[in-house]
């Protein structure tokens, strides 16, 4: 199939959306002038988009104080002037009617308008109760210094751990995966991989829709006459699907087998690289107790091990064809091959998510498909600054900045003193998870760790938490449980929260996210927030600032200075929590500088805050030259790229867990999912997204176009299964699990095409809260939900 950017791009949504699109925004990027000189009186600056991790550039036009349009950029790397749709309508989200502009506090059954003064000091007031018992939540939309401020507010000022972010749901389940193979965090290979692969492989993801403008990449290259396979593996066909040269159907779950599968076959055929093997790779099981370093093996160990996963049981297991396993096994087998493998929520969202992430790294490691461009497993990102700020920063329960973690002495020191705060003030003990977190603050509290407060910023955990019964709702019954909720627009979460800020979004504020290709990227405030609202960091700084004045001595350093003390050029004290005054020193400047000097330990160097003023992104290791410019680094661990390998080496895992730069290949057990179908809840139910809405809908469904292309949810059916539960397409139905039930249309057979006994529904509308439906089994390591997969029922409403 040959088919170029833009018209992959114009194909990727609904026939309607489409035609809305096209009219309003693609003929634009397709005109080969630059849009922006026919608005000479519009003022334009560069930023990335404010959804997924892509990391696509804009190109944002404001006259009047609003932004008034957004085009493609055509001097960044990832996008090459094109977006998807979401992308060229991300402006609109900025001015949906229903904005917040107030602090509202509950009382009895509504929430009443409060000053910014008594909100900040409510806050206090809940710390104090318990600081070990106050916790914050927040996502990969916080930007680097946002995430950055709250991680130093809750581990060097509260000294709890209690700090975690909606990549937990996400991500968590790669960042395991990386750190068991390689002892580091993040990708080795970026984007350009997929200029140069002669494979791509989808595990179990759909880029088509989630990533599309990365896919077009792929399919464009087919379009100048380049040969390019396509291998999708998922339980569903999809729009990415349709590109596909092969659509290998599997069971939920799996992927285990088939990952392990055709590793055994490259063994028992002698196919895998052994010069690859020999010098770069050490082999792994797990230990007792279990633990992301497991136990070292010997390769003969490892070779008798992996003999259970004959081609006929992970047949059987996997759902593909021992055929199927064969063309895998065919591809890895040939050295001259290039094969990047592409995955997201589909291996992350696995109650054996590290597992899965260990063994597709393995399957690569052992073949020797890596370290040279098109050679990659590479994991992509959901959110904005997912890498940025919840992986790099570190903003969660276990974790210090730089890939550090708090149960180590020394990396807590080394934070220690950067923060110049007390020797011990960084608690060696992780704190609650997401799933836990939220398990504990829907119980009882008894303990001093228990969680009676949570601070919720940039996410909408009332609609993305799995088990909704279980770990939201019944805080709402308890009287000494208290929620605050800092968001731009009225949400599921806002609604049942006891205290509201108003808060600024995207170009309302300065702002750096990181991107799924270690891309730091940056971007300077444009318009002015709504009346009322302020920025996510101020308000902890702020919060921070009253609780010194409070005399809380957590905020204060070792000198008595208060924990957030920001200098002016002159090296005077700036007062960053007055509002008013605010923007007149660059916050977020300071703030990122003084986490930049903690990213060096594990190699992830990012750059300079002016370079990145100057760029479209840079990726890390990001090194001086000689000359005094910076150098970013594309491939990780490769000698004819990376700066921190040594001179003459080809490979090196400067970071291995075996201590001797080599990454690890694990041997992993098959393991059956936690619930399947049976009598009583005969179908499998899957959840995900859809090309027009991003997350839980709350910026998307308040743009007028994407609103329109994709008004509500549905449950998408195979025709056998409607046919037996008497289903027709469009008919309102009920999905039941042992959960709960949701009410929603049925899609027969419509834009993705699920196989006989697997329902699938899409958790962005606000109105069908998808997650009353899903299990909160979470993975052992990366304790991620998986949010893919549980037992279901239909029925006619």
């Amino acid at each position: 199939m040959s088919v170029d950017r833009r018209t992959f791009l114009q194909a990727t949504a609904l026939a309607t959306a489409t035609a809305a699109v096209a009219k309003s925004s693609s003929a634009r990027a397709a005109d080969p002038d630059d849009p922006r000189a026919r608005m000479p009186d519009v003022k334009w600056d560069k930023a990335p988009c404010r959804f997924c991790g892509t990391g696509c550039h804009v190109q944002v036009g404001v006259k009047a104080g609003r932004v008034v349009a957004v085009t493609g950029d055509r001097k960044a790397d990832v996008n090459r002037g094109l977006l998807c749709m979401k992308g060229y309508h991300v402006g609109l989200a900025l001015y949906g009617e229903d904005r917040l502009t107030t602090p509202l506090l509950k009382q009895g059954d509504r929430h009443v308008p409060i000053s910014w003064e008594r909100a900040i000091e409510i806050i206090c007031e809940r710390v104090e109760k318990g600081p070990k018992g106050f916790a914050f939540y927040g996502s990969g939309q916080w930007t680097i210094p946002e995430g950055y401020a709250a991680q130093k507010f809750m581990k060097g000022g509260l000294r709890s751990n209690h700090i975690d972010p909606n990549a937990r749901l996400c991500m968590a389940s790669a960042v395991t995966g990386f750190i068991a193979t390689y002892g580091v965090d993040e990708p080795a290979g970026c984007y350009d991989d997929l200029d140069a692969a002669d494979v791509v492989i989808l595990w179990g993801n759909n880029p088509a829709e989630m990533h599309p403008v990365l896919f077009s990449r792929i399919v464009d290259r087919r379009s100048r006459g380049e040969k390019v396979t396509i291998i999708d593996i998922g339980t569903r066909r999809t729009r990415s699907t349709a590109f596909a040269d092969h659509f290998l159907q599997m069971k939920p779950h799996g992927d285990l087998a088939i990952a392990s599968g055709v590793m055994q076959m490259l063994l028992a055929r002698d196919q895998y690289n052994k010069d690859f093997v020999a010098k770069n790779c050490a082999f792994r099981a797990d230990s007792d107790p279990p633990g992301l370093k497991g136990k070292a093996i010997t390769f003969d160990e490892y070779r008798e091990l992996m003999k259970v996963h004959t081609a006929e049981a992970c047949a059987e297991q996997s759902g593909l064809s021992v055929a199927e396993l064969e063309l895998l096994c065919g591809l890895f087998a040939d050295p001259k091959l290039k094969i990047t493998s592409l995955w997201c929520m589909g291996m992350n969202q696995h109650t054996q998510g590290t597992a899965v992430n260990t063994l597709v790294h393995g399957l690569h490691l052992l073949s020797g498909h890596f370290g040279r461009p098109g050679d990659a497993p590479t994991s992509l990102t959901g959110q904005p600054s997912a890498c940025g700020t919840a992986r790099e920063v570190g903003t969660l329960a276990h974790a210090l900045p730089g890939g550090r973690l708090v149960a180590k002495e020394k990396h807590r020191e080394q934070v220690e003193a950067a923060w110049n705060v007390p020797k011990g003030r960084i608690d060696p003990k992780p704190g609650f998870h997401t799933v836990k977190m939220w398990r504990s603050f829907s119980s009882p509290t008894k303990e001093e760790r228990d969680v009676h407060t949570i601070w919720v910023q940039v996410t909408n955990p009332a609609q993305s938490l799995p088990n909704r019964g279980l770990l939201v709702d019944p805080s709402r019954k308890l009287a000494d449980k208290f929620l605050i909720v800092s968001d731009v627009y009225p949400t599921e979460t806002t609604k049942i929260a006891d205290l509201i800020l108003p808060s600024s979004m995207w170009v309302e504020k300065n702002g750096i996210f990181g991107n799924s290709e270690r891309r730091t990227q940056q971007w300077f405030k444009m318009v002015e927030p709504p009346k009322g609202a302020r920025d996510d960091c101020w308000q902890v700084i702020a919060v921070a600032r009253k609780l010194y004045e409070r005399g809380f001595a957590g905020m204060r350093d070792k000198d008595g200075e208060f924990l957030f003390d920001i200098k002016d050029a002159q090296g005077q004290r700036f007062p960053a929590w007055q509002w008013d005054r605010y923007y007149d020193l660059n916050v977020d400047k300071a703030l990122y500088e003084e986490y930049r000097q903690l990213t060096f330990l594990k190699h992830k160097h990012v750059a300079p805050y002016d370079e990145l003023v100057k760029s479209r992104g840079l990726r890390w290791p990001v090194v001086e030259q000689s000359d005094g410019s910076f150098r970013e680094t594309r491939f990780r661990f490769s000698g004819f790229d990376d700066p921190f390998v040594e001179k003459g080496r080809e490979i090196q895992f400067y970071h291995s867990t075996s201590g001797d730069d080599r990454a690890q290949i694990w041997f992993r057990p098959y393991v059956k999912p936690p619930e399947v179908p049976d009598a009583e809840y005969p179908l499998w139910l899957c959840t995900g997204r859809v090309i027009e809405h991003w997350h839980t809908g709350s910026m998307t469904m308040r743009i007028p176009q994407l609103q329109r292309s994709m008004p509500h949810a549905y449950v998408e059916l195979n025709p056998k299964d409607a046919a037996a539960a008497g289903i027709q397409n469009g008919q309102r139905v009920v999905v039941e699990t042992r959960r709960g039930q949701l009410e929603l249309p049925a899609w027969i057979d419509g834009r993705g095409s699920p196989p006989a006994g697997t329902v699938f529904i899409p958790f962005f509308d606000e109105r069908l809260v998808a997650n009353i439906l899903t299990l909160d089994a979470h993975c052992r390591f990366s304790k991620e939900p998986d949010y893919k997969k549980c037992a279901a029922r239909v029925r006619v409403a």
